[in-house]
């Protein structure tokens, strides 16, 4: 009987996945630590500031994940039966086996999908700028949620995933629970940002994470071949 591991799953590829971030992130972080006021410059200080700001990126991660379960769960309805749950499936795990190998040989199939959504980027993007500096942890949230629509190829992934979870309580489950596992990082960013670079770069560290991710993609592929449910 298969296991039900997405929201685990969702867990590692965030916290695995997470130095990906390190370079697509760092800058984003800097600026975001720079444009606190010079009061909060301390790292205890600093900390509301932190928290505030990954609880509204992790919020729009899940707000994104329970959109497409909702999705989701409307076309599995109107569908012949398990037909639709089957594509939703074969979509996860082709974006798991894809990112994977992004990670293994550098084959990156996911740019023009993030290209795509950096034409939605520029749009919000100055939202986030209008709100610096960050003067009250109340903006960090706001900001938080606004950087939370990066398109990155990682969380895109992940939602594929939240596809499978036929409901929008789950699909927000799936980003909620990637989204804790990209906290260690990124709450580290700042302060060890160089040594998080090298680790990122480091080929076992990449092939690791490659590793997994195709490994997750071939469980779903399995499932699929099996005709198995998966809740």
């Amino acid at each position: 009987m298969p296991v039900d591991v997405t929201p685990i799953s969702a867990f590692l590829i965030g916290l695995l996945g997470s130095t990906h971030c390190v370079g697509m992130c760092s800058g984003i972080v800097g600026a975001f630590t720079l444009g606190v006021r010079k009061e909060a410059d301390r790292p205890r200080s600093l900390l509301p500031y932190l928290v505030a700001y990954n609880l509204g990126r992790i919020a729009s991660y899940a707000v994104a994940g329970a959109l497409l379960g909702l999705v989701s769960a409307q076309v599995f309805a109107w569908s012949p039966a398990g037909s639709a749950a089957i594509a939703a499936r074969a979509i996860a795990a082709a974006f798991m086996l894809t990112l994977g190998l992004y990670f293994i040989v550098g084959w990156n199939a996911l740019a023009a999908l993030e290209r795509l959504g950096g034409r939605f980027w520029q749009r919000v993007e100055p939202l986030g700028r209008a709100l610096l500096p960050v003067d009250h942890p109340g903006k960090a949230l706001l900001l938080g949620a606004i950087w939370g629509w990066l398109p990155c190829g990682l969380v895109y992934s992940t939602l594929a995933w939240s596809l499978t979870s036929g409901g929008a309580a789950r699909g927000a489950l799936v980003m909620a629970a990637f989204g804790l596992g990209t906290l260690p990082t990124l709450f580290a960013m700042g302060a060890a940002a160089r040594w998080l670079r090298n680790v990122s770069a480091a080929l076992w560290m990449r092939r690791g994470v490659g590793s997994v991710l195709v490994l997750l993609g071939l469980y779903v592929v399995f499932v699929l071949g099996s005709g198995a449910h998966v809740h």
